[in-house]
């Protein structure tokens, strides 16, 4: 019998792994290999006013802007092009690159580090949000200092705060959140038969070719970008190693030999993007029931001081702001504010964990100072299919909340615990409801990816499947091969899903956004079923295939109205805790959840997902605390920035429930950031009711507790 595409198999790549036998960049040997370490302005807003730097030994090299080939340009091409690959006059935030030295011994280049002397003019410096939007002289971005600024409105709504008896106002924030990756940035560069060749930990190849082009003067064709095996990465790895590369390869272009830029844990905690900081602002209108019948949310976000994809988090952000709900009238103003700050990215999630944790705690704060079970009131506002979203598109799948709940209920006893448990008897249970939209938002698969994939069947009936997206723990190189054997029918054994290389895959699109199952495994499964109808050709076989939208989903860019996603996963999560009344130390006692990503491709890959994603998020709203001051992350080693472990938290529930996507292959949707969306709400909730007090950040920690739990 024909297996389900959900039953497990073991891992392709996890003997190698397992086994100590993968090559990641640092295990790569080359011949005269250069070591590079950029050099960084230690100020977050001056102006450089000279660089002195020591006479070099024989064979050591200090990069810096002089050096950029004719024609090159000093800018990194991304979403925008504001980030420069050395500092130009003005550094605008601390560690900014300045040069790179290079040379054959890493200790000597440490210390010819320490003799270049770089002197500086002072300028003001904003590193808040409220500083930012406050800058008045010398202003980071354009005339108001904000590199995005939207609005969304939904119904009515100064026609809703008309029929409001009251309004409920409050103010939530989200902090800073390191990746924490098991592999910290790395890359290798070198010049080959007249191509410039990168070896990259990233996610997206194809990103860096474009990044570094204008940078050489050259055309993408002479850019050679190859995947190394990547270990972690989660949204850290998708536009930060274009930050890398660009100097990397002005270095390459110097010296023409194979030069290694591999940062230490330090470095890298110290020196990287990270999860940007948020708050939501709310006014929610009630009628005399309790009924919402306005929400105007002011959200702001943290940009730093370039905008690489600010606006786009910032984005799925404010559509995330309404979460699960079907709220009739609601205004929301979005801003990406610049500051002096490292600049943020993207993080698992990409603005839908900060706009849903700043929803569910609103909606529970609402809830309870009403008197009324937050699980209770939330279900009033449960979307349903044919509702209209926060973008005014339609809801066009079914929603299954209702069913999950029930789920998660049945597995956790929770509604007798909550009929046990007192707000403030220093136990409760969180629970919260999340979406996540798979794939890129609006048009971006469309006008922007416009993915193709390749797939070769070879003269002794082996299939090789070409494409650009990474295996970066995630799983792909298991689960895009094991489409094709469902569909073709032969072992998966007979199939190879090798990391890419630019200058033989086609471009199939980043390793982002929930979209590579979802998206460009549809196009696996149709270019087995085209390469099947052909499988009897004696030669060797191409297919090439290119992404079809669904139809029914309209978008427009300019106005940010419409279906913002073709389709949307669903999760629901509880989570049990206990507070130390003497410590405020929190002990998490059960994690119970469910999700909907439509149909799982292998069950025991997206459990993985799940527990993952789920404990992470608890990282995020309970642990990692992660302060900015002074222009400097001040939790920069694995000893002062702690992350969960398997100590922390109980082994967790976790069940699937199955809704098909048509447009997924096989009916799968995108799950990898949605597993990450609700756990940090859950835990905030749950030490709320068992505090019997409002909790207004994250993260969580015993000492914000103790603050809480003393507040008038």
């Amino acid at each position: 019998m024909k297996k389900r595409i959900s039953d497990s198999i073991r891992r392709v790549d996890a003997f190698d792994k397992a086994g100590g036998i993968t090559k990641y960049i640092s295990d790569m040997d080359f011949e005269d290999l250069q070591y590079g370490r950029l050099v960084r302005a230690l100020r977050s807003h001056a102006r450089i006013k000279s660089i002195k730097s020591p006479k070099l030994p024989d064979g050591y090299y200090f990069i810096t802007k002089d050096d950029i080939p004719t024609g090159g340009k000093n800018e990194i091409q991304q979403i925008s092009n504001d980030w420069p690959v050395f500092v130009k006059d003005e550094v605008l935030f601390y560690g900014e690159t300045v040069g790179m030295l290079v040379g054959p011994d890493r200790q000597k280049i440490l210390d010819l580090e320490d003799a270049i002397s770089i002197e500086y003019e002072e300028l003001e410096e904003a590193f808040s949000i409220d500083e930012g939007l406050a800058l008045k002289s010398g202003k980071i971005y354009g005339e108001d200092n904000c590199y995005g600024d939207y609005h969304l409105n939904k119904g009515d709504v100064k026609k809703g705060f008309a029929e409001a008896v009251t309004v409920f106002e409050e103010e939530i924030n989200t902090g800073y959140q390191e990746h924490v990756y098991m592999e910290p940035q790395g890359l290798v560069g070198y010049y080959e038969n007249g191509k410039y060749v990168i070896i990259a930990s990233s996610q997206c190849p194809f990103y860096i070719k474009k990044a570094i082009s204008p940078v050489l003067n050259t055309d993408q064709d002479n850019i050679v970008i190859k995947q190394a095996t990547t270990g972690g990465a989660f949204g850290g790895k998708e536009h930060f190693p274009d930050i890398i590369a660009a100097p990397l390869a002005v270095a390459v272009d110097v010296i023409r030999k194979p030069i290694q830029v591999v940062f230490d844990r330090k470095e890298d905690l110290s020196f990287t993007a990270k999860r940007h900081p948020s708050r939501g602002i709310f006014r929610t209108g009630l009628d005399a029931k309790g009924n919402i019948v306005a929400m105007d949310v002011d959200v702001t976000i943290n940009a730093g001081a370039y905008m690489s994809c600010s606006n786009i988090v910032l984005q799925r952000a404010i559509f995330s702001i309404n979460s699960v709900y079907d709220i009739a009238n609601v205004h929301v103003h979005g801003r990406s504010v610049a500051t002096n700050a490292f600049p943020s990215d993207a993080f698992r999630g990409f603005g839908a964990p900060q706009g849903l944790f700043l929803a569910e705690m609103h909606m529970s704060h609402i809830a309870r100072n009403l008197g009324i079970s937050p699980v209770e009131y939330k279900r009033r506002y449960f979307m349903k299919k044919g509702d209209t979203t926060i973008t005014n598109g339609i809801m066009h799948d079914e929603v299954k909340l209702e069913e999950m709940l029930e789920k998660v209920y049945a597995a956790g006893s929770i509604e007798e615990k909550l009929a046990e448990y007192t707000p403030g008897s220093g136990r409760g249970i969180g629970i919260s409801f999340y979406q996540h939209g798979a794939g890129f938002t609006g048009n971006g698969e469309q006008e922007i990816i416009k993915a193709k994939l390749k797939m070769l069947k070879h003269g002794d009936g082996n299939v090789e499947i070409l494409l650009s997206n990474v295996e970066m723990g995630q799983g792909l190189q298991t689960t895009f091969p094991k489409i094709a054997a469902q569909v073709l029918e032969i072992p998966i054994e007979m199939i190879s899903c090798d990391n890419p290389d630019t200058s033989k895959v086609p471009n199939s699109g980043p390793t982002v956004a929930s979209r590579s199952l979802m998206v460009v495994g549809k196009l696996v499964e149709r270019a087995s079923r085209e390469l099947k109808e052909r499988w009897d050709e004696d030669e060797e076989v191409e297919v090439l295939v290119n992404y079809i939208h669904p139809e029914g989903c309209e978008w427009d860019q300019a106005t940010l109205q419409g279906d913002a996603y073709p389709t949307y996963g669903w999760g629901v999560c509880a989570i049990e805790v206990e507070v130390d009344p003497a410590t405020a130390e929190v002990e998490t006692k059960g994690i119970w959840t469910a999700h909907d990503v439509g149909v799982a491709i292998d069950e025991m890959i997206v459990h993985g997902q799940v527990n993952g994603g789920v404990i992470q998020a608890l990282g995020y709203g309970s642990l990692e605390k992660l302060d900015y001051k002074d222009g400097k992350f001040q939790q920069n080693t694995l000893a002062d920035y702690i992350i969960p472990t398997s100590m922390d938290f109980p082994m967790m529930s976790s069940q699937l429930i199955e809704n098909p996507y048509e447009n997924g292959p096989f009916g799968a949707k995108g799950l990898g950031e949605l597993v990450f969306d609700g756990g940090a709400s859950a835990f905030a909730d749950a030490v709320e009711y068992a505090i019997g007090k409002k909790v207004y950040k994250i993260p969580v920690t015993p000492e914000y507790i103790m603050e809480v739990k003393n507040r008038d």
